[in-house]
Formats: structure tokens, sequence, C-alpha cells
């Protein structure tokens, strides 16, 4: 099994820091491989590592702006943050690329949350 795959498995499974450990050398020798970015951003997403988990999602987007999953996660990671301005802006334009239901409803959460602080 690769370390991509052992990665994925381990993420699957709710592992992120050995999922991160078995993407190591991954990341290091593939550092523009927008898949193995966003495996890395899950995992540091699921880790709670916030701002590693941005600045891979990040570098995904740079490298393919039209990637819809991408903003997602950057919307998702960005509301952690409690930066609820620029996730509605993440999380809109990849609703508006791909209308999936949780790309929809992590919408409609941030909007949410941003009605209750006024």
């Amino acid at each position: 099994m690769t370390h991509f795959r052992r990665a994925e498995k381990l993420l699957a499974d709710r592992r992120p820091l050995e999922a991160l450990s078995a993407l190591r050398d991954v990341v290091e020798n593939q550092p523009n491989d927008a898949s193995v970015l966003l495996l890395a951003g899950r995992a540091y997403l699921n880790s709670a590592q916030l701002q590693r988990a941005q600045d891979a999602f990040e570098k995904v987007l740079e490298l393919d702006p039209a990637d819809h999953y991408a903003r997602f996660a950057l919307g998702k990671t960005l509301q952690r943050r409690g930066r609820l301005a620029e996730a509605v802006t993440q999380l809109k334009m990849a609703a508006a690329m791909d209308p999936r239901p949780e790309y929809q409803e992590a919408l409609g959460e941030v909007r949410a949350r941003i009605a209750l602080n006024g």
C-alpha cells in the first residue's frame, strides 16, 4: 500500500495525526500535487491544525482555482477559525461551482451564525 493510500485509510479511520505521519514524505516529495495537498489539508483540519489546513487548501486553489472541494474545505476551515465573512465567500463559490447538499448546508450554517452575531 502506498503512503498516500495508507494516509487515506487512516483519515477514514479518524486517525488524522497518523495520516499526516504517513503523508510526510509524500508532501515533501510532491509539494505541488493537489491531491496530496487536499489529503494533508483534510488531516490538518481533522486534527485542529487550522492554519496548516488553511495553507494547504489555499495552495490547492493557487494550483486550481476551480477546485470546488478545496473551496468548501477552506470555507469550513475559516468557519472553525471564526473568520465567518471569509468562510461565506469560499462556501458561496463552492456551492456555485457544484450545488452539493453539504456545500449548501455549510453555507446556511455560516450565514445563520453571522445573523446571530449581528
